[in-house]
């Protein structure tokens, strides 16, 4: 069967993060081919797109089909509920007080990757193949990849955004480093009784985070609740009236009577990355290159900071007359993504680790850190434009406590 013609990048996989990459491809004149992967299941979790992530889909031209879709996350607090010995004062993190109206969005991750595909589909310049790669044969200036239909593709890069399993890092033989958690992410939605005002709340607790990140409509929230595989079964066990309870008690009845509405689903806590982003050119991103432990709202918003960097280079490459797939680049790339995600990777198994662990002094620590943080402005300031993406506007504020 003869081959396609020749792409500059073939995009794998059609979660958020490929669809993003293939969409940002295609706003910067790439040839590009997009090829889904096998149907995806329905999923009731949610996705919070940091301000920085939103930057990113506004230049990929995506933003403003999304957004109506989004709740507003203008507000976070964090509550210490570990019962311990030395307990964190609560603390609000504000937007406005780093000039932004907001810290960003939460979708449900259906609606986010649903509104991507649709856009997608739009764009007549894009190759869009619904099927999966079985194959690829990496030549000195191709790849070639083989289909479970369809007439083989060429391309000069792939883009792997194929999840976690990622059919094309084991075909690269690039394996992962990876540490597993004694714990499980809970994760439902829920209606309530009263309004979350746009506030994203956490509430530190033994297991780790117990979560309410506000939804459309101002009377629904999604849930993230790490424990321990035990109370995962019990909460798995729940019928929906009993759950609701539950979750509501969890959360001290901030938000006032809960009822379920969505699904809900149990994910073991893992941290995983890939010891090398490339090979041959290939660029690994989103999950085929990391997976995060769901604590800081981070995982999805790094695979678009790897979608960034990616479309950029190839985007500067391309306009130079230069070979997209060269080492050149891939080595680019790898130097870009690799201090964020190993720097990333580091903070949140901190943070993790604190929370699990028994030994007071660090206890003691983690509450001086949030006293610190509520009293002192600029340091407040200066780790929300970090958590956000570092580029947030300064505010007269900033030259006062």
């Amino acid at each position: 069967m003869p081959a396609q013609k020749m792409h500059d990048v073939a995009v794998i996989g059609a979660g958020p993060a490929g669809l993003a990459t293939a969409l940002g491809l295609l706003s910067r004149g790439i040839s590009t081919a997009l090829i889904t992967g096998p149907e995806r299941v329905a999923d009731h979790r949610t996705t919070a797109l940091l301000d920085g992530s939103v930057r990113i889909l506004e230049a990929f031209g995506v933003w403003d089909q999304l957004e109506k879709n989004a709740a507003p996350l203008r507000d976070m607090r964090i509550a210490d509920a570990s019962r311990r010995l030395f307990r964190a004062p609560e603390v609000t993190f504000r937007s406005a007080e780093i000039g932004l109206d907001a810290f960003g969005y939460n979708l449900e991750n259906d609606v986010l990757r649903n509104g991507l595909l649709e856009i997608a589909q739009e764009k007549p310049n894009l190759t869009l193949l619904r099927t999966s790669v079985t194959g690829l044969e990496i030549g000195e200036d191709v790849v070639t990849l083989s289909l479970a239909e369809g007439a083989p593709v060429r391309a000069r890069l792939v883009a792997a955004a194929d999840g976690r399993s990622s059919f094309v890092r084991q075909s690269a033989g690039i394996s992962l480093r990876s540490h597993a958690y004694p714990q499980v992410a809970f994760t439902t939605s829920v209606s309530h009784t009263r309004p979350h005002e746009d506030i994203s709340t956490e509430f530190h607790t033994p297991t780790g985070p117990f979560t309410l990140v506000p939804l459309p409509g101002g009377y629904r929230s999604s849930i993230v609740c790490v424990v321990d595989e035990k109370d995962a079964k019990y909460l798995m066990s729940l019928d929906e009236e009993a759950l609701a309870r539950e979750m509501e008690r969890r959360a001290s009845s901030i938000l006032g009577q809960f009822k379920v509405i969505k699904g809900r689903g149990s994910f073991p806590l893992a941290a995983e990355t890939a010891v090398s982003l490339v090979a041959p050119r290939i660029a690994l991103l989103g999950e085929a290159a990391h997976i995060m432990p769901p604590i800081g709202a981070q995982g999805l918003n790094l695979g678009l900071r790897d979608a960034a960097a990616l479309v950029d280079l190839v985007a500067r490459a391309a306009a130079n007359g230069q070979d997209v797939g060269a080492p050149e680049l891939l080595a680019r790339y790898e130097k870009a993504r690799r201090s964020d995600i190993d720097n990333l990777m580091r903070a949140v198994d901190l943070l993790n680790r604190s929370l699990l662990t028994g030994l007071v002094p660090v206890h003691g620590a983690r509450g001086f850190g949030m006293y610190l943080l509520d009293r002192v402005g600029p340091l407040r300031r200066a780790l929300m434009r970090a958590g956000v993406g570092g580029k947030a506007g300064n505010t007269p504020a900033d030259h006062a406590a």
